[in-house]
């Protein structure tokens, strides 16, 4: 299968933003600031920026574009934290799948940070999940 031709498309300026939440226990909530493994934010940031970078290196049918900007905000809720990662670009196709990229692998570096908090006594996540991944939205244009 073919990658899809872009080249007759104009270029534009791309804005996407993509969410996702991990559910935590309240015992890791409470230690976030402190883990053993270091600042969970900072390397979930890192790792995310990151992905977003090399998106076209894990989804074999995705564009390498210039990515312009990476941002994260990072909540803590009641039942874990939510993840939101905007991504911007000027390029002939849109951001999106970088944007969710982004998310989930700063999600991912999350459960790594904290997993030894998160297991039980037979070493399994009963509780921990990673959920409702989804692009907020997606600008093509002067919109941006």
């Amino acid at each position: 299968m073919p990658m899809v031709d872009i080249s007759s498309k104009e270029i534009a300026k791309r804005i996407a933003e993509a969410e996702g939440k991990i559910i935590l226990s309240e015992k890791t909530l409470k230690i976030l600031p402190k883990v053993e493994k270091g600042d969970v934010f900072e390397a979930a940031q890192i790792a995310g920026t990151m992905a977003v970078k090399n998106t076209p290196k894990v989804i074999p049918y995705c564009h390498p574009i210039p990515i312009e900007s990476v941002k994260f905000d990072f909540s803590v809720v009641d039942d874990g934290v939510v993840i939101k990662c905007e991504v911007k670009s000027v390029a002939k196709t849109g951001v999106e799948m970088e944007a969710l990229v982004g998310v989930t692998t700063a999600l991912l570096t999350i459960w790594d940070m904290v997993k030894k908090y998160e297991k039980d006594e037979s070493g399994n996540y009963p509780n921990t999940e990673i959920r409702f991944i989804k692009v907020l939205r997606k600008v093509k244009g002067d919109a941006y």
